[in-house]
């Protein structure tokens, strides 16, 4: 080898070893960076997980599992995932057309003959691609308030997908639907012969010993070492109920540990291999990774990225010229985040048990960074400065709307005329009753919770839901003034639920 081409060598390896080198962020700066990101943002717990080049960097717990008994977040403390949930399901939808049990372009029909759409012309042409990539012309969420933690069953969620009118165009554009996601479990069963939540565990979990996973939420609380929600209502950090949210289990049921899906990522970087195993064919994790949907532009706050697309579970985009393949996920008391960068052999982690804050895109976004040799950004700050201004707009609201009921004229009509039962086509029904001087709202599938309904003016009631993830907001009611009675209210819950605004009619 001549002397050029030596030099030549020794600079591509050195090139090489700083493209695997861990970025002092990582190494010197992470734990205080998230411990210092904690208390800032009054999150109690947090777990991050590295992997690179098929070694786990980083699986690390962080904060306390519980604001009531202070004990600390490891390793192997679950939290739940939520939508991350999704991939799973897509991946699996794509595996089972490899082994030719089905194909992503089967009509929903054919595998559910009672299936419906609320446009009869549009039922016989939904596939299952367009179910899973959110492109059925719904808005996004519209319809979780129906079933988001309620008492409704898979089967009646899907059946009340025939309900919901749409104010799109069928495929014209993207709107996250996590009913669809019941619908591809459904067809798991009906294509594997075994019940979603069976595949996954026999063939996923079980064969790589994720012990910390589970893929209901009902078995949650059965591990010792699991997160407590909690979430920032109104300036206040608030411990929640667990919810169930097994009525979308393939949309979003799955809790798991850092440790555990830290090697699950590894897993998927690594083409599906595990140990010397093949847990996932190749073909079915590329698939799930290619673009089916527009989800819409996007711009990064300080780096390039042009655009989101959404293909069987994952988001996929554009970022410093680089493919960013991820998904977050938020259920009550949660949010959390995974991302793969597959060409540098990266993924991130981040889990945290409160639903209200952006510190866990913060410090995926720290890591990614770092790992790209970009600027740091500081975006624990820089995102909680506006956190904060959103929390005081948000106080401020509050703050107007319960002097509105302290000042407020009497409603249009007594009280207890605006008592009775109500009913919406989609969601069921709801009963509103004056106990004492005051109303209450309670709905058919939220067993145990209830609303109190304060009067603000024209016929608006301040409507303070007791399940807090459902949040507070004003329901306007309408009322025949000719014949002096209501004749309609329209229940709505907090956008992180459900952005759609409900009619229940009087009976």
């Amino acid at each position: 080898m001549n002397v050029r081409l030596s030099w030549l060598w020794v600079l591509w390896a050195a090139f090489a070893r700083a493209q695997d080198a861990v970025p002092a962020f990582v190494h010197d700066s992470l734990d205080a960076y998230v411990e210092r990101a904690l208390m800032e943002w009054n999150v109690p717990g947090c777990a991050v997980g590295i992997v690179k080049n098929g070694e786990i960097l980083v699986a690390k717990g962080y904060g306390v599992r519980d604001v009531a008994t202070g004990i600390p977040v490891d390793e192997h403390t679950s939290f739940m995932i939520a939508s991350n949930t999704k991939a799973v399901t897509g991946m699996t939808l794509a595996r089972l057309e490899g082994e030719g049990k089905l194909r992503l372009d089967d009509p929903a029909v054919k595998w559910l003959p009672w299936f419906r759409l609320y446009k009869k012309e549009w039922t016989n042409l939904v596939t299952l691609k367009d179910l899973v990539s959110h492109r059925i012309g719904l808005n996004t969420f519209q319809g979780d308030f129906c079933h988001w933690a309620t008492s409704t069953s898979r089967e009646e969620v899907i059946k009340k997908l025939r309900c919901l009118e749409p104010p799109n165009d069928f495929r014209d554009r993207f709107g996250y639907c996590n009913a669809g996601y019941n619908v591809a479990g459904e067809v798991i069963r009906l294509a594997s012969g075994k019940t979603w939540e069976d595949y996954l565990s026999t063939q996923y979990f079980k064969p790589m010993g994720l012990d910390d996973t589970r893929p209901l939420t009902k078995d949650f609380a059965l591990n010792n070492n699991h997160c407590h929600p909690h979430s920032q209502y109104f300036g206040k950090l608030e411990r929640l109920d667990i919810p169930n949210l097994d009525n979308l289990a393939p949309a979003t049921s799955m809790v798991t540990s850092v440790h555990d899906w830290s090697r699950w990522v590894r897993m998927l970087l690594a083409n599906g291999l595990d140990q010397g195993r093949q847990i996932l064919p190749a073909d079915a994790i590329r698939k799930s990774m290619e673009p089916v949907s527009v989800a819409g532009p996007v711009r990064h706050r300080f780096n390039r990225g042009q655009f989101a697309l959404y293909g069987l579970g994952w988001y996929l985009n554009d970022y410093e010229g680089y493919r960013l393949v991820s998904h977050t996920g938020g259920a009550d008391g949660f949010v959390t985040s995974v991302s793969l960068i597959p060409e540098l052999g990266l993924g991130v982690l981040v889990f945290t048990n409160t639903d209200n804050n952006a510190l866990y895109q913060a410090i995926k976004w720290e890591i990614i960074d770092a790992f790209l040799g970009l600027p740091y950004r500081n975006y624990a700050g820089s995102y909680l400065a506006r956190a904060k201004e959103r929390w005081i707009s948000e106080g401020k609201w509050l703050s107007e709307l319960r002097d509105s009921v302290t000042r407020s004229v009497p409603p249009s009509l007594p009280l207890r005329a605006y008592a009775g039962k109500y009913a919406h086509p989609a969601y069921g029904k709801m009963q509103i009753a004056l106990e004492g001087e005051r109303l209450i709202m309670r709905l058919e599938h939220h067993p145990g919770q209830s609303a109190r309904l304060e009067h603000i003016g024209a016929d608006r009631f301040l409507c303070t839901y007791s399940n807090k993830t459902l949040g507070i907001v004003v329901a306007p009611f309408t009322l025949d003034r000719r014949k002096k009675r209501v004749l309609s209210v329209e229940i709505s819950c907090a956008d992180f639920v459900d952005q759609y605004r409900y009619h229940f009619v009087r009976k």
